[in-house]
């Protein structure tokens, strides 16, 4: 790597720092705006030469990853919260520009915690996934004022609002001028929405015919094909995942069981440490709290004190036991996801992510 750079983006400007790997020459400055023309202007800087370039993970990666490549150099997507760690302890005021060193030498020495970078098609149909997912919320925000109106004035509550005899219900109800006008300018705004979700319904529909990967989704039970494309648009190229387990994390939807034996002595055990609600109570057992000791003679109620400061327990002593199984053995076995290899779907979905144009290039 000949020119290796950081940058840092920001709305009204670009911080960059990069350096020479041959001869060491550094540079750092801004460009400001940070618009496509006044990038495209700065790297042509750089034609010729073999750079590439650390860029953080924020809005507005995505027009500098198209510039950087456009110009022939490679484009690093820096995961930040790792990318974050790396900095350690904080010494002094973070700014732009110690941003952008710290992502040129993570680079630089080839410890940077790269994340992965859709391509377009990919990118496309993640924004019209999550514009739609933003329609239904506003959607459902006009449809809530319309219940929130109708029950200030006192009107029963009533469901299916936005069907023919909803309708009709709602234009014979006695309103006030202003509470009239607020809930005929919901429908308005609702009947408007439909029309958009109609649009990228159709769009997003001819996406889950046309990706094998959104084909094999829809062979699951229970996963049709909106969201079928929302898991293909999400996950994108599956080949980076190991296992099953990476694939869940990647989603945010991790469950982790840690069992309270692994790591409690044996005297302390769930299974011999005496219980005060007949088995039920999954709290973990702990020595009682120390006392001070008392000034005056103990009475047969001083001998209880430290448990009358403890949590209540949901079930009293006096519950019929039940018989009950070792949680921890059972909460593991029931939740606990298996280190396993991903299933044939998503075997599937890694040869077909790409379009036509690059299956040549997707295929495992």
């Amino acid at each position: 790597m000949a020119i290796v750079g950081g940058l840092d983006i920001h709305r009204r400007q670009i911080t960059y720092d990069w350096i020479d790997a041959d001869s060491g020459e550094t540079c750092r400055g801004q460009l400001s705006p940070a618009a496509r023309v006044e990038l495209r202007a700065w790297l042509a800087r750089f034609t010729g030469q073999q750079a590439d370039f650390a860029v953080g993970a924020t809005t507005g990666r995505r027009f500098v990853a198209e510039e950087l490549g456009r110009a022939g150099f490679r484009a690093h997507l820096a995961e930040p919260a790792d990318t974050r760690a790396l900095r350690g302890p904080k010494r002094r005021a973070k700014t732009d520009r110690t941003d952008a060193r710290h992502l040129r030498e993570l680079l630089r020495a080839g410890t940077l915690p790269e994340s992965w970078m859709p391509p377009a098609h990919i990118a496309d149909a993640r924004t019209q996934v999550r514009l739609r997912r933003a329609l239904v919320g506003e959607r459902t925000g006009w449809y809530q004022r319309i219940h929130a109106i109708l029950f200030h004035h006192g009107l029963p509550d009533r469901s299916g609002l936005l069907t023919a005899d909803g309708r009709a219900w709602l234009a014979r109800v006695e309103l006030p001028p202003v509470a009239r006008q607020a809930v005929d300018l919901a429908l308005r705004m609702i009947d408007q929405l439909e029309v958009e979700l109609d649009l990228l319904d159709t769009q997003l529909a001819r996406i889950a015919r046309g990706q094998p990967g959104c084909q094999a989704l829809q062979r699951r039970y229970g996963v049709g094909w909106l969201t079928a494309v929302a898991i293909w648009a999400e996950f994108g190229d599956v080949r980076r995942f190991a296992n099953s387990r990476q694939a869940v994390r990647f989603t945010g939807l991790d469950v982790t069981i840690r069992s309270p034996t692994a790591s409690a002595p044996a005297a302390t055990s769930p299974a011999r440490a005496p219980r005060c609600c007949a088995g039920h109570c999954t709290r973990r057992p702990c020595a009682p709290r120390a006392l001070a000791p008392p000034t005056t003679p103990t009475t047969s109620r001083s001998n209880s004190g430290w448990a009358a400061s403890a949590p209540r327990c949901r079930w009293p002593a006096s519950s019929p036991a039940r018989p009950t199984t070792p949680y921890a053995s059972s909460a593991t076995r029931r939740w606990s996801l298996p280190n396993s290899q991903p299933p044939p779907e998503l075997a599937t979905i890694a040869r077909t992510w790409a379009p036509p144009s690059l299956m040549g290039v997707a295929r495992l």
